[in-house]
């Protein structure tokens, strides 16, 4: 639980290099992280934990694409907001 806010940096870190990401906002459920930790006292990273916006732009276009996790079809979806 300590290490999550350097892990959404690290993520960040690493998407952020690609080309036309102009910027990324990762934020990791630590409710979730917390209810999945292990007897080893961790837990593994899913995708149903994670939260992104990440803002591209190519050209003149400019779009802002998230993934969250959706309840109801239980998988973390991606979608282009706008």
């Amino acid at each position: 639980m300590d290490t999550i806010g350097t892990l959404e940096k690290a993520i960040e870190a690493s998407i952020r290099v690609q080309p036309y990401v102009e910027s990324i906002i990762v934020s990791i459920d630590r409710d979730r992280v917390a209810s999945k930790i292990n007897k080893f006292g961790y837990a593994e990273l899913e995708g149903k934990m994670l939260d992104v916006q990440l803002v591209v732009t190519y050209g003149t276009a400019k779009v802002l694409v998230k993934m969250q996790y959706d309840e109801d079809a239980d998988y973390p979806l991606m979608f282009i907001e706008r």
